[in-house]
């Protein structure tokens, strides 16, 4: 098997890895959200622990890359406060789907703070992702909105976390990374879970656990999966997991997504898919040149 399809296998399996976690923290019902995401955090913390531990790692990394190890957890942390706040109130596929913004969010952040260069049908891209939101949102500026406002936010601070792993690039092992931005929410979640701890039923606490291991998984096989492929070759199958979280919202919660947010869904894939034609194409000339 190539390294290509080993990084597209991987990128499935992290997807449904994704789309699990947001099923079972639906699943959890009506618990504070920073007591959701400690779960979501601590194991996660625990896992990778382990890998740090048994690659001899630095637990926290080099000192020199402290400023943005802490800015990729701060930026990630809130990004997955915001990402359940809004799988708590949405259609579950709306939530996943707006939470898929995040690429589109980091080429824009990426010219801004570290002045990359955006051809032009990125900016198509972005455009065209941007009304497919629109068509997921339906604003109509009242409180109902709130929590489609806290899936678009979840994307921004996903996409500023990814912008900072880029300026991390290969200086830090992805088990230092994961076991870093676990640690630093666990530490800043624990204090408000133990304040407003609201007590759970024994089958909360495996919803919870399971979905502290299916994030786990994700994050594991995201990482993996573009050590095998650039992003830009493989990077379109990571929105398999809005099909899976579609699935589950029909035949799990009866939740049936309507036409406008079904066409907000094939405009950002669309524009996804529009991305990776266009990068595959660019990386054959190349390739063509370099011959």
């Amino acid at each position: 098997m190539s390294d290509r399809n080993k990084g597209i296998l991987l990128l499935l399996f992290s997807a449904a890895g994704f789309a699990l976690m947001a099923m079972f923290v639906k699943l959890s019902g009506d618990i504070p959200t920073v007591q959701k995401s400690l779960f979501r955090n601590g194991v996660s913390m625990i896992i990778a622990l382990g890998f740090v531990i048994y690659h001899k790692e630095r637990l926290f990394g080099k000192k020199e890359n402290q400023k943005y190890l802490m800015l990729r957890s701060a930026l990630g942390m809130t990004g997955v406060l915001l990402n359940f706040y809004a799988i708590d109130h949405l259609v579950l596929s709306d939530a996943d789907m707006l939470n898929k913004m995040s690429p589109f969010i980091t080429i824009i952040l990426a010219a801004i703070f570290l002045k990359e260069y955006v051809m032009r049908f990125q900016v198509v891209a972005v455009i065209i992702a941007f009304l497919g939101t629109l068509f997921i949102i339906k604003p109509v500026f009242s409180l109902d909105t709130v929590p489609y406002a806290a899936g678009i936010l979840s994307a921004v601070f996903a996409g500023g976390a990814y912008t900072v792993l880029r300026v991390l690039g290969n200086k830090e092992q992805f088990y230092t990374v994961v076991f870093y931005f676990s640690a630093f929410s666990t530490v800043i979640l624990l204090p408000f879970v133990i304040f407003f701890y609201e007590p759970m039923t024994a089958q909360q606490w495996i919803y919870l656990l399971a979905a502290g291991m299916s994030a786990t998984i994700g994050q594991f096989g995201i990482t993996i999966a573009y050590k095998f492929a650039p992003a830009k070759e493989i990077s379109i199958f990571f929105y398999s997991t809005v099909v899976y979280s579609g699935i589950i919202s029909i035949l799990l919660f009866g939740q049936i997504p309507d036409f406008w947010s079904i066409l907000g869904y094939l405009a950002i894939f669309g524009a996804s898919f529009y991305m990776f034609l266009r990068n595959n194409r660019d990386l054959k000339e190349v390739e063509n040149i370099k011959r």
